[in-house]
């Protein structure tokens, strides 16, 4: 069976990482199929995942007793994404000169936000570059150069650090100098020109919609629909069958942690639930701007050491 709940483990001494947690955790693995682990990508942690916070708890415990290794666990982080809102044009020069040659380069054109149609149309991805010079006014040669520099500052947005989606950059004209230009200068102008405009095209921060799929027994379809509604859930649809209520329902994946322990309470264990990602959808502006805040606190830290 598939696991239905998942938590950060976090080991209190980071130099255990390497040797008795991964020990333990292979075992623990080879010893249970419905234990799984993980490391996100993203955010880097270690995810254990199982069937139910119990389950886990017992592994927990069971690193502390057997393997002498002290580990906290916390809710998953949630991998948010980024966007923009409207077309903004730019026209940025990259210019620095100091002793020999220097660096100059300059971009102009506009970017948009694409609808999740158009993205389906290039083939599902969320990053389109379009050529439009026309003449030589920019090298050939530079055009490739701009195209990295604008990727490259996609994937990690201004707003939370997280990758932007469903953004369309179309170059239109560029400026090039004969000693100082250099694909160096024009990446550089390329994510100058990025970190301008996407302040101006009003940015927001998607949050992980899950689809949602409660089962419960009839008399507790009303518990369950407030539980839903409690979590910012939107009802899809409900339905009976042989006495049970099967409610579907799209809810914020950070909404969803802990879940599993409310219906079970709610329901005397004889609820269950499933959920699947269905789509990123912006967060409302009260949470946006706490992430924002959270995430200009660390990178200020982070600049200090």
């Amino acid at each position: 069976p598939e696991p239905v709940i998942s938590l950060a483990l976090i080991p209190k001494n980071k130099s255990e990482v390497s040797g008795n947690f991964s020990k333990a955790l292979q075992r623990f693995q080879k010893e249970d199929p419905t234990f799984r682990i993980h490391t996100d990508p993203e955010s880097k942690q270690q995810i254990i995942s199982g069937m139910g916070e119990l389950h886990l708890e017992v592994y927990v415990e069971r690193m502390r007793r057997e393997y002498k290794v002290e580990c906290s666990t916390g809710l998953p982080q949630v991998n948010f994404r980024e966007g923009i809102t409207k077309r903004v044009d730019f026209n940025y020069l990259h210019k620095k000169q100091s002793g020999g040659s220097g660096q100059y380069g300059r971009v102009i054109g506009h970017m948009e936000p694409m609808t999740r149609e158009e993205v389906q149309e290039h083939g599902g991805k969320e990053f389109v570059f379009v050529n439009d010079c026309i003449g030589n006014s920019m090298p050939p040669e530079y055009i490739s150069a701009v195209e990295k520099g604008f990727e490259e500052q996609v994937k990690e947005g201004l707003l939370v650090g997280y990758p932007i989606l469903g953004i369309k950059v179309t170059l239109t004209d560029g400026q090039a100098h004969a000693v100082d230009s250099s694909e160096l200068a024009f990446r550089l102008a390329a994510k100058g020109a990025f970190r301008e405009a996407f302040r101006k095209a009003s940015p927001i921060v998607l949050e992980p919609i899950m689809a949602v799929q409660v089962e419960v027994p009839d008399e507790y379809q009303g518990p369950a629909v407030g539980s839903i509604n409690k979590r910012r859930g939107i009802i899809q649809d409900t339905e009976m069958r042989d006495g049970y209520s099967i409610v579907r329902c799209l809810v914020p994946l950070a909404e969803m942690f802990g879940y599993t322990t409310t219906l079970r309470s709610l329901t005397q264990a004889k609820g269950e639930f499933s959920m699947e990602f269905h789509e990123y959808s912006p967060m409302n502006k009260g949470d946006q701007k706490k992430l924002e805040d959270e995430y200009e606190k660390k990178r200020q830290e982070k600049n200090k050491n």
